[in-house]
């Protein structure tokens, strides 16, 4: 299982952030084996319309209502652990999304989370070792892919 953050699927929409080619990669690798946790939506939502635009927001929305986010509900034990991982590492300030991901991420056993964002991510001991992608991902890997995955 990967587990999506806000930054890595802001850097999949934007056709020139420099990341996008080895994020697909590394999603279309195994396009049924990641999720978005719930908490990243209204982030993303604001972020893709503030750097994006108002048709790559329309287009984002469009694909939450067909369904090609693997969307991750989850529940309070979620909410529970994101704010004891905030205790944890006070001096980060990872805030509810970020905390959210990293619970998602131990309760699923994921093999990765995938974020651009080291700052909290890389700091972070996390329950099952996930790797971060792409900075975990070995050089030059483009993993072949095996059928198309959101974004086209």
């Amino acid at each position: 299982m990967i587990v999506a953050d806000t930054s890595a699927l802001l850097a999949l929409m934007d056709g020139g952030n420099p990341h996008r080619a080895v994020l697909r990669s590394a999603l279309r690798a195994d396009p049924d084996g990641w999720v978005v946790p719930w908490a990243v939506l209204p982030e993303l939502d604001y972020m893709v319309a503030k750097r994006l635009g108002q048709a790559t927001v329309t287009a984002f929305r469009a694909d939450l209502a067909e369904g090609r986010f693997p969307i991750e509900w989850g529940g309070a034990h979620d909410l529970q652990r994101a704010l004891k991982l905030d205790r944890t590492y006070r001096d980060l300030s990872l805030g509810l999304v970020d905390g959210i991901v990293m619970a998602v991420a131990e309760r699923l056993e994921a093999r990765a989370i995938l974020t651009l964002d080291l700052r909290d991510f890389g700091a972070v001991t996390l329950k099952g070792e996930p790797e971060i992608w792409p900075r975990d991902l070995p050089a030059g890997s483009d993993p072949e892919p095996t059928r198309p995955v959101w974004p086209g």
